[in-house]
């Protein structure tokens, strides 16, 4: 089906450029999409639209009624009547706009996203309207398709236009076994709760970045087949205009309650106070937030009475913004709680030293117990990119056998070659695979503590202050030796701090004459180093800063040399500086004296500048190492490709 739509394309060549192809054919496939699905009711809208009063100006509720969907078309016109008259093409853009506005306000909403009145008229201009409409009619059984595969055939046009015009695909649609995985990890721990089982329940979905909606969908269908008797909600926001549009489009055929709004989730929160059950995203990856800083920064001086109080991250990866916008929306723990599951690359588990932006937030999500578990998922999944990704799994009613604790799953390994490479995409997740990773998490403690399950090694248990640590600075004291030298003399002559002093000059001239000299106290080198000023009629400089300049000229570092005081004090050398990360629980003194005292004896700590970071090691915890093959081995493999080798370059000669 997406291959006969993208064969529409053909018609375009010449007339638009290849990135131009979306804007028409997108908005043509929803439409017809759209005419399909109303063929049953269609006469019976039109009818019931008749016999309203012409006085009557709220239409809308009795002709959604005689449509028995959210959605309506009150012209005369379909696909099959708009270009059904080839002799006289011209009269397609009247028929087109006449379909167009017989549509309810919602579905024009959408087809103004796509600047759809602009596209009628370049099409005509350019006499393609009659034979794309044509192309269109002819597209057959687009109304049985159910949303899944609907879905699909978005998502496979999409990728195309986004290849086409170097845009990124995988900021539209996510792959959807990833979807279907992400679902299960979200939801399979509540299938038997009340949460989701239990008579007359309402459960509220919401996406910040839902793109064309896959995520939401296969949410709520998911939840339906656990509980037909539920009344699933689905709430999203998408900052795409077209993307936008194709998700409120499919809300509509698919008759599904909710809202989706347009606009930016960081600075245009479309959702202010609304509290959700589940939450689900795939934001972008590394998404630069510059655009929207101010609002972000306006935001962030609330404090936590805003979304993003517990700190900002990098301009250049909104990641954990995101997040906190789905923290700052979680039902209350009073009323039912709330899971959310959220797709990242790897930088979000250790970007940011200690009390940065992303370590204060980590500690912010950890401290509170909300973090359930981080689920490794295979490298080359995704449509726009072959690095390896995670899913972050968070709840704020988290099983007591799991409070304090967080999972770590590792399933780099499930996944299965493609036939064929969609973009970076060359692996998938069976279906088999993804029921054996959701049972894998939901079974993770048990897993954990019998080490004759096999996959045993695929997962760890950790606390949550294991991932926290104290970052502290060990110092070393600055020995130096004194000397007067060429090189010194040049060094008093370019300091900057000295340009302003009258007395550089003279001073540079009377030490000339002591090149050479070496001292290895200060008190020693200020004796001579003043005898020598003196007896050239200049002196040493009289101010602190002046004085400080001078004596970096002067100083050499010296591991020999002598302790350097300040109101006896050593002095610390910014060049031996040291950090050390020290477990959270462990005594920082303790560890200082078993790791750093035995190697470095005269090092001590700044307890001033000690801070709290955490950051989530994932691949350290599961690394495998592999010795490397015996040199014998690799000799005879070489020997053996040599012999081939000659053996070719024999059959040649011959």
């Amino acid at each position: 089906m997406a291959a006969d739509i993208w064969s529409v394309a053909d018609l375009l060549r010449g007339d638009y450029k290849r990135h131009e192809y979306g804007a028409v054919i997108l908005p043509f496939t929803l439409m017809r999409r759209l005419d399909a699905v109303m063929v049953d009711t269609r006469q019976a809208v039109r009818d019931r639209d008749a016999a309203l009063p012409a006085s009557l100006t709220n239409r809308q509720k009795p002709l959604e009624s005689a449509a028995g969907r959210p959605f309506y078309n009150v012209s005369r016109q379909n696909f099959a009547t708009i270009a059904s008259d080839p002799t006289n093409k011209s009269v397609v853009a009247k028929n087109l706009r006449d379909y167009v506005n017989g549509f309810s306000p919602v579905v024009r909403e959408v087809l103004d996203r796509f600047r759809f009145d602009e596209t009628i008229a370049r099409l005509a201009d350019a006499k393609l309207l009659y034979l794309v409409v044509s192309r269109f009619a002819q597209i057959d059984e687009l109304d049985k398709l159910k949303s899944h595969d609907m879905g699909y055939v978005f998502e496979h046009l999409i990728r195309k236009f986004a290849e086409d015009s170097n845009e990124t695909a995988g900021e539209h649609f996510t792959p959807r076994e990833v979807i279907k995985l992400m679902v299960n990890l979200l939801v399979a721990p509540d299938a038997d709760a009340d949460v989701i089982a239990g008579p007359g329940q309402v459960i509220n979905i919401y996406d910040p970045a839902c793109g064309t909606g896959g995520m939401l969908t296969a949410a709520a269908d998911h939840l339906r087949s656990l509980n037909d008797g539920a009344q699933v909600f689905l709430y999203g926001q998408e900052l795409n205009p077209e993307s936008w549009a194709i998700c409120q489009a499919e809300m509509l055929l698919r008759g599904q309650q909710g809202d989706i709004k347009l606009g930016n989730s960081f600075s245009q929160d479309r959702f202010t106070g609304r509290r959700f059950d589940y939450m689900l995203a795939n934001p972008p990856f590394g998404v630069e937030w510059k655009k929207v800083k101010d609002d972000v920064d306006r935001e962030a001086e609330l404090g936590y009475a805003g979304r993003f109080g517990a700190g900002l991250p990098r301009i250049n990866d909104g990641s954990f913004l995101f997040l906190q916008n789905m923290i700052s929306k979680m039902e209350r723990v009073e009323g039912k709680g709330a899971r959310i599951a959220i797709v990242f690359n790897g930088s979000p588990l250790f970007t940011g030293a200690a009390e940065s932006g992303e370590s204060n937030i980590r500690r912010w999500i950890l401290e509170n117990d909300w973090l359930e578990g981080i689920v490794a998922l295979p490298d080359q999944l995704f449509y726009n990119t072959g690095i390896s990704t995670y899913f972050w799994i968070l709840s704020n009613r988290k099983p007591a056998k799991l409070a304090g604790k967080v999972i770590l799953l590792d399933a780099r390994d499930q996944s299965v070659k493609m036939r064929k490479s969609l973009g970076d995409k060359r692996k998938q997740i069976s279906d088999a695979q993804i029921d054996h990773v959701s049972k894998l998490y939901v079974r993770a403690l048990e897993v954990a503590g019998d080490p004759e399950n096999p996959d045993h090694g695929k997962v760890k248990i950790f606390g949550t202050r294991d991932f926290g640590y104290h970052r502290i600075t060990v110092e070393r004291p600055l020995k130096q030796r004194f000397e007067i030298t060429e090189d010194t003399l040049l060094a008093l002559t370019e300091a900057k701090a000295l340009a302003k002093w009258d007395g550089r000059q003279k001073l540079v001239e009377a030490l000339h004459d002591a090149i050479g000299s070496v001292w290895r106290t200060k008190e020693e080198a200020t004796s001579e180093l003043l005898a020598a000023a003196m007896a050239g009629g200049a002196s040493l400089p009289g101010t602190a800063a002046h004085l400080k300049a001078f004596w970096n000229a002067v100083a050499v570092s010296d591991p020999a040399g002598e302790v350097q005081l300040h109101k006896g004090k050593p002095i610390p050398d910014p060049d031996l500086r040291d950090f050390e990360n020290v477990p959270l629980d462990e005594d920082i003194h303790t560890y200082f004296t078993r790791e750093v005292t035995p190697h470095v004896p005269d090092a001590w700590i700044d307890e001033e500048k000690t801070k709290v970071g955490y950051e989530i090691p994932f691949t350290r915890h599961f690394y495998v190492y592999t010795p490397p093959r015996p040199l014998a081995e690799i000799d005879a493999e070489l020997k053996d490709l040599e012999a081939q080798i000659q053996k070719l370059l024999g059959e040649v000669t011959a």
